[in-house]
């Protein structure tokens, strides 16, 4: 019993345990139907069969995942075989969600560090400077980003009047100019959970390394990154996933060559020649993707904490 508390009652922690799961109960309706709801849903429809206007027709079928991963050829009476097309987007989008996740990693840790190292009184304004930009729509981001490096933006006519280059770069519709949009779009995923580890860290610890005559890298490897290595590992799973279903960046500052998983699906989706199971089946692949990687990466951490 807490010091000073009256004979008989309980801790604070106590004093709701009967009502735990009445407590609860709104959390789980909100998570039911705005998260479990769409995700069975998207699971169902991707079994369905598509209908010739669009839509679905309530008849249970393999054919979306067989779309997906196979070709039978132009009447489907063809021996099956591995439809590239489909892959070949799928390991492009992983690709680029990497690119993206190390281009941002690169920027944000010394951004991190840069701020968490400032004065208390002006690490806020460094954040706000930060997350300024993000109170923007992404879209309306995005195509800022493309009048910016278009042919005749002011990138380059500003590089043409000083000489710099004689002909416009042909940024757009290059991976480029996609890695550049999702960099853009999620680089605060990555400053603010590294910042937070970096916050935390005793740099009593690094001062002890360099009194034993440790340089600046071996510090920076085997006693900064060890510590906010948790701080890492959160911007780079929040940088990854969801570059990894992104379709504004490829769709706006891409062309066919940059398309990417998340455009695939989207255009599942629109008008009426549409194919809703394939979208969805692509989207329930995806998904199963990223939560294989999360469990992988959850099994790692079980293994170090255990250890």
């Amino acid at each position: 019993m807490a010091a000073g508390a009256p004979m008989g009652a309980g801790t604070t922690s106590d004093i709701y345990k009967g009502d735990a799961a009445r407590l609860m109960m709104p959390t789980w309706l909100i998570i039911g139907i705005f998260l479990l709801a769409p995700v069975i849903m998207m699971g169902v429809y991707s079994f369905l069969t598509k209908e010739f206007r669009g839509g679905v027709v309530w008849e249970f079928s393999f054919a979306a995942y067989d779309q997906f991963f196979f070709d039978r050829g132009l009447f489907g009476d063809d021996p099956p075989t591995l439809e590239w097309t489909y892959i070949g987007i799928f390991w492009r989008s992983i690709w680029q969600a990497g690119l993206a996740t190390i281009m941002c990693l690169l920027i944000g840790f010394p951004t991190a560090w840069f701020i968490a190292t400032r004065d208390p009184k002006s690490r806020s304004i460094w954040l706000f400077l930060i997350t300024i930009p993000y109170w923007v729509n992404l879209l309306i981001r995005t195509v800022s980003m493309k009048f910016l490096i278009r042919d005749t933006g002011p990138l380059n006519e500003f590089l043409l009047a000083a000489g710099v280059i004689d002909t416009p770069l042909g940024l757009i519709n290059t991976d480029f100019a996609v890695q550049l949009g999702l960099f853009y779009s999620y680089l605060p995923f990555m400053v603010l959970p590294i910042y937070a580890a970096v916050e935390r860290y005793d740099f009593a610890l690094s001062e002890a390394a360099s009194d034993l005559y440790a340089g600046t890298w071996t510090i920076l490897r085997l006693v900064i990154f060890p510590v906010v290595k948790p701080g890492i590992i959160a911007g780079c799973i929040l940088v990854f996933v969801p570059s990894l279903g992104a379709f504004l960046a490829p769709d706006l500052l891409g062309g066919a060559k940059t398309f990417m998983i998340g455009s695939l699906i989207e255009e599942q989706f629109k008008g009426s020649a549409g194919n809703w199971p394939f979208g969805a089946a692509a989207a329930m692949i995806l998904l199963t993707l990223v939560l294989v990687i999360l469990l992988i990466y959850a099994r790692a951490q079980n293994k170090v904490e255990d250890r």
